[in-house]
């Protein structure tokens, strides 16, 4: 890998407006020499002036801008990750805050260590940094945090200071060797629904198992937003579509890649925060809404049981297969 290899930046986008013109602003300020930027449009449509600011851009080729009608967070990643050219995937959301460095301190990670395969940045999240004023730190997390079972509580990419190896990444600042999805084959797995929760976690349990490990370098950080609305899927945070798929892809990730033993540890984890509303998630402890998510939590293990028989003889990469047949329509008719 030479001293500027390309990046591919990609941004997926669905509802957003001036939050993604002043990412784009951000990147393009970049002090690194060799990139690009693709931005995977899912938003049906635009304010005029947004829309503007993007087709100049696109003219300027300045991004290559891809606007697509369905909406998938998963998906869009496999969909850019197919028309990137970069040595290096570098993925954040469409409602960052990035320094100029950014890109050069990712890019430094795959230079000084061939092991390493994916870097996990640091995220100065807007709502948890209110949280606890800022003054929260964490030089090294802890022992469970490198366990599947209990990990996804105890891996805390905000508040820590110091580098090291982790399990998983932030899906608003991560990066990955090319090899990872040329040699390895990798995807992102696109039967992760609505917000797409645990998708990267998924991902990056199955690219440990190639070997490369992940690093987590907290000065490759941004400060992410986090607006209410908006953001890489279709449907709202509180709505009862978003309730039902937080669940199953909880369930989803932990059955395709954990044991029997971690399984019953992490499920009964998710219950006892999610469902229960004990610490850290603090839910609300009324019965009434205790039960409401029980129900939640219950048919959402149903569905994933029903989605992974299904998986027998389909992969769920439905948006990759549209995509796939798209471009076999177009070179026919090319």
């Amino acid at each position: 890998m030479n001293d500027y290899p390309l990046i591919s930046v990609i941004i997926p986008t669905y509802g957003r407006e001036e939050p993604l013109r002043d990412s784009l602003i951000d990147v393009l300020k970049q002090d690194y020499p060799n990139f690009e930027i693709l931005v995977v449009d899912q938003t049906p449509k635009h304010q005029p002036e947004i829309t503007n600011y993007l087709e100049e851009l696109a003219n300027q080729d300045k991004i290559k801008w891809f606007r697509l009608e369905w909406a998938s967070l998963p998906g869009a990643r496999n969909y850019a990750i197919r028309r990137s050219l970069g040595e290096i995937i570098l993925f954040i959301d469409d409602d960052v805050q990035l320094t100029p460095n950014f890109l050069a301190t990712h890019a430094k990670n795959y230079r000084n260590n061939p092991e390493i395969g994916a870097v996990a940045g640091r995220v100065f999240d807007r709502m948890k940094l209110g949280e606890s004023g800022g003054k929260l730190q964490i030089d090294y997390l802890p022992p469970q945090a490198m366990d599947p079972g209990i990990a996804w509580y105890h891996i805390d990419l905000v508040h820590t200071v110091k580098p090291q190896q982790v399990l998983s990444v932030r899906g608003c600042n991560m990066s990955f060797r090319r090899d990872i999805f040329t040699q390895h084959g990798l995807r992102f797995d696109e039967r992760f629904r609505g917000s797409a929760v645990r998708e990267e976690s998924d991902f990056c349990l199955r690219l440990r198992q190639t070997g490369y490990k992940i690093w987590y370098d907290p000065e490759a950080y941004l400060v992410h937003l986090g607006e209410e609305t908006g953001g890489c899927h279709d449907i709202s945070t509180r709505s009862t579509k978003y309730q039902l798929t937080f669940y199953q892809n909880h369930f989803l990730m932990g059955l395709k890649n954990l044991t029997a033993k971690q399984c019953l540890r992490f499920f009964s984890r998710l219950f006892d925060c999610h469902v229960l509303g004990h610490p850290p998630c603090y839910k609300s402890g009324s019965p009434i809404r205790i039960f409401t998510r029980f129900l939640f939590y219950i048919l959402a293990f149903i569905k994933v049981i029903l989605t992974l028989i299904q998986s027998v003889w389909d992969d769920g990469q439905i948006y990759s297969q549209l995509d796939e047949l798209s471009r076999k329509d177009d070179s026919c008719f090319g």
